[in-house]
């Protein structure tokens, strides 16, 4: 491809202000002011494109576009049991409330009655059988949205169902051999028998369990889809969704049409984190089947608790391992299970389980490994997509493994970790066979530890809980290497449509969606680069099936990767078209022709970008373009979990210190430096922000945020903001430290950036390893804390006991043995 044309000077007098928003210009550092004068628009740390909208509350989401005439409101109706055999619903009953209008059931659906992704296996409304608390049944369509909600909150009486033996823990289904994908396998032995040899002869041995929780994705805009008919057997469906594409797909074949006929749009969503990926489906399912059989718009937006529900989240998963070492902490041999709770369905569970078996290694090197991932069936909600999908589970487990070796060891644990970190040669190979070419984990942790004082910070913990009996502090610093690519190839794709108005406006529209994490910033961002323009000229428009077709989901962090990539190939393309005018009728050739500012500079005449683009409307040169990219170099092999299934590696450490109430489990984070490689960041500002947001999330995830189902009737009973906690700004860490790892992608991505939505995630594992080490301060480091995530006061205090009691044991045998 062409290099971009140098950029001009700025005009006389030019402001550096020049923003998105036209009449609301944002105020910019001064440093940002020489990029700009230069003519930059990426590695800018421009402003979110619709902040301005947001703080004010002016940013129209799915349920803000004003209703059309004869609009319908629908509410689902929940199953009561766990798990069983569907015999009669009283429709007639609900029917006779006032303001129903109908109930639908699954006899209602003229086509596909499943809104799978993958494995054709989840029934939009149940059908025969009863799978979990929570699930659909039937939906009651109302002339109001409360009128709905009552006759849906009516379920228990008119569903007749005669129950089943459920299965509600991923260890019971596992026991039973109960999946819902065949279970994986992956293998590495330098010769036959290799790894068992090594686990029995190795100088150290190490077995043990972990069990890390769940995790709602708690997006502030719940699930909602607006179904309105169209001419001629058509359907436009808004709905807060990453995947418009899929959604159009489900749609089509629940009311068994042609994808043409569904248009479906997101002009933005207040949150996904991959929960809004594939389980978006089942709402935009319903509402068009109502829309389709009433002839009338309805919509469908599900309260708080019925969300938690219906939905699936992150899946909870159980590990087992058995692992060999040497004196230096070296790991030998690694045997590791991975038992996922992947609720009723399969869901995106295969594709989870494989990117967590592909994470298990996270940055070190594993001499002869094995690593089983078996999916388990339960009867509770289908657990989904979120963000890491499955990345920081698998890592997790490697993490609490090498803080165990180290504490056996009576080693400090970064030295651990050091020691087996991914090298050179044979070193540099993943289990799966991919080799880490782009390593920048030696470095990116020695500058960590030496800007965080780590070795001087872990000496004043020591000290502290020498002298504090009650209170405890803990010290970890973790590494994080997470690749980035769909581990799905045929997923890594995307286009774009760029268009160039005659006064020299562009409007953009791409195939990634807008959750609040700054994708269409930063499109906008390389747009404006690629021609020249201020921020005020570029325009991102809603993702819309009918502008861009068979898009990938915004998620696997691929957004600015696949996007940016394509907006950039169609601008390219329509920057090329305007320089052979402007080469022609200027008399230079058309790669001398340079663009910036706002202005077009061909053979020594300067004239406005606007000018040129009427020009080229005269001259009937097309002024609109499509754009496409497919990320290269990937292959997979999903027989034999073996090939190059990501385009590269984001890189990253985080050091958290804790304190500890060992006698009422209260856990503080009191401060986390964080150093992250974002590659040649396209808006520093912007990943800097999605650091923040996901270091807390997954803190949340791994301390707090803890899901729990009734054991008996299966009910989901953190189900609402009073039951289920998130971090609040009190949770926050007082001092929070986060700067970017200089690093441009060895890669050419898009402008050499890296994606940075999910690594970041696992950057909190330190915070879970510091309130370990903080526990095992109760025992003076010589008893194995068994805290299990997510750690809440009730297992911080379970833990503190177990370490309590290991150490009385210990003491009783070394005295039974002095008096022998």
């Amino acid at each position: 491809m062409n290099k971009p044309a140098q950029p001009l000077a700025p005009p006389p007098g030019a402001t550096e202000t020049a923003g998105f928003g036209r009449g609301l210009p944002p105020s910019w550092p001064e440093a940002e002011w020489p990029a700009l004068r230069d003519g930059r628009r990426v590695g800018v740390s421009a402003p979110h494109e619709s902040a301005h909208l947001h703080v004010r509350g002016q940013a129209p989401y799915t349920d803000d576009v004003p209703e059309l005439a004869g609009t319908l409101h629908a509410a689902l109706g929940l199953s009561p049991l766990a798990h069983g055999r569907l015999l009669d619903l009283d429709a007639a009953r609900l029917r006779a409330l006032p303001g129903v209008v109908d109930v639908l059931t699954a006899a209602d659906i003229p086509g596909v009655n499943d809104c799978g992704p993958v494995v054709r296996d989840d029934p939009i409304l149940a059908e025969g059988t009863l799978r979990h608390v929570g699930q659909p049944v039937f939906l009651v369509v109302a002339t109001t949205r409360e009128l709905a909600r009552r006759a849906a909150a009516r379920a228990a009486e008119v569903v007749h169902a005669e129950p089943l033996p459920a299965v509600l823990t991923a260890r019971a289904a596992h026991a039973q051999g109960q999946y819902v994908v065949p279970s994986m396998h992956l293998k590495r032995e330098s010769a036959p028998g290799a790894l068992d040899a090594a686990l029995r002869a190795a100088p150290h041995r190490l077995r043990g369990s972990l069990q890390v929780g769940g995790q709602e994705q708690f997006y502030l805009e719940g699930q909602i889809a607006y179904a309105m008919p169209a001419e001629n057997a058509g359907m436009r469906v808004l709905c807060s969704t990453q995947h418009p594409s899929e959604m159009q797909h489900a749609v089509a074949r629940a009311l068994g049409w042609m994808d043409h006929q569904v248009q479906v749009e997101c002009r933005r969503m207040g949150g996904g984190f991959g929960g809004k990926e594939s389980q978006s489906g089942l709402f935009a399912c319903a509402a068009a089947v109502a829309a389709n059989k009433l002839g009338r718009p309805v919509k469908l937006r599900l309260d708080r608790d019925d969300d938690f529900l219906v939905t699936g989240r992150r899946h909870g998963f159980d590990f087992d391992f058995d692992v060999a070492f040497d004196d230096a902490g070296r790991i030998l041999a690694y045997d590791v299970t991975l038992i996922a709770n992947a609720g009723h369905s399969a869901d995106l569970s295969a594709a989870v389980m494989t990117r967590a078996i592909c994470h298990v290694d996270n940055a070190y090197w594993l001499p002869e490994v094995a690593i089983h991932g078996h999916s388990a069936r339960t009867n509770t909600q289908s657990n989904t997509a979120f963000r890491g999908f499955g990345g920081p589970q698998g890592a997790l487990v490697t993490e609490f493994v090498l803080d165990s070796i180290a504490r056996r060891l009576g080693l400090d644990a970064l030295d651990v970790r050091r020691a087996n970190f991914y090298g050179v040669g044979q070193r540099h190979v993943t289990p799966y066979g991919q080799g880490v070419t782009d390593n920048v984990l030696h470095e990116l942790v020695e500058q960590l530890a030496h800007g965080s004082r780590y070795a001087a910070r872990r000496a004043e913990v020591a000290a502290f809980n020498a002298r504090s009996p009650v209170l405890k502090k803990g010290l970890a610093l973790t590494p994080v290497k997470f690749g980035i690519s769909f581990n799905v190839p045929h997923l890594n794709q995307a286009g774009a449509l760029v268009h160039i108005y005659t006064d020299g406006s562009v409007l953009v529209n791409h195939g990634g969606t807008e959750m609040g994490q700054g994708l269409n910033t930063k499109v906008a961002q390389v747009v404006a680069h690629e021609l020249g323009l201020d921020f005020a000229q570029v325009r991102c428009t809603a993702a819309d099936t009918h502008k861009v077709a068979n898009t990938s989901a915004t998620a696997a962090s691929t957004g600015a990767d696949l996007n940016g990539m394509a907006a950039q190939d169609a601008a390219r393309t329509l920057r090329q078209r305007l320089a052979g005018l402007a080469g022609e009728r200027y008399g230079c050739r058309p790669e001398a022709v340079r663009f910036a500012h706002g202005r077009v500079e061909a053979g020594g005449t300067v004239l406005p970008f606007a000018e040129l683009v009427r020009q080229a409307y005269l001259a009937r040169v097309q002024l609109w373009s499509d754009g496409f990219y497919t990320t290269p170099d990937l292959h997979w092999d999903a027989q034999t979990l073996q090939g190059h299934p990501f385009y590269y590696f984001a890189y990253g450490a985080a050091v958290s210190e804790v304190v500890v109430d060992t006698l009422t489990g209260e856990c503080r984070v009191l401060r986390a430096d964080v150093l992250h490689d974002a590659g040649r960041a396209l808006n520093p500002a912007l990943d800097i922000g999605q650091i923040e947001g996901a270091f807390i999330q997954g803190m949340g995830w791994l301390t707090m945020e803890e899901l729990v189902w009734h054991p008996q009737s299966g009910l989901l009973l953190t189900h609402a903001p009073s039951t289920y906690k998130i971090p609040t700004a009190n949770d926050c860490p007082p001092d929070l430290r986060v700067r970017l790892f200089d690093n441009p992608n060895a890669q050419p991505t898009v402008h050499r950036s890296k994606a940075v939505g999910e690594p970041p995630l696992l950057l909190p594992f330190s915070v879970l390893l510091a309130i370990r080490d903080a526990i095992s301060a109760v025992g003076e480091h010589r008893v194995d804390p068994p805290l299990r995530a997510s750690a809440t006061a009730e297992a911080i205090l379970d833990a503190i006991e177990a370490v309590r009691a290991g150490v009385a044991a210990t003491e009783a045998v070394a005295s039974a043995t002095v008096a022998a």
